[in-house]
């Protein structure tokens, strides 16, 4: 079970727009990016995400989990979350 966390400096708008005040970058979700990444800052975990999306997109568990794991690299990526 993986649970991430997101910097107290990324500034996030309820339209999912991110601002990461210390790069100056800027960064725009999609519906599905926003929702998830409301969860993860609620605390949510993996398995809550992975739930969410199947459900909700009515895709198969083993495309929503590949479809969330490359999400979340990318939010690694470029610093917009950690995992704990």
């Amino acid at each position: 079970m993986s649970k991430y966390l997101v910097p107290s400096n990324l500034a996030v708008s309820d339209s999912g727009f991110l601002f990461m005040p210390s790069t100056g970058e800027t960064f725009t979700l999609n519906q599905c990016g926003r929702e998830i990444f409301k969860m993860i800052q609620s605390g949510k975990e993996f398995e809550d995400a992975l739930e969410f999306i199947s459900g909700e997109y009515d895709i198969d568990p083993v495309s929503a989990e590949k479809d969330l794991h490359d999400f979340l690299a990318q939010l690694k990526n470029y610093n917009l979350i950690k995992e704990l």
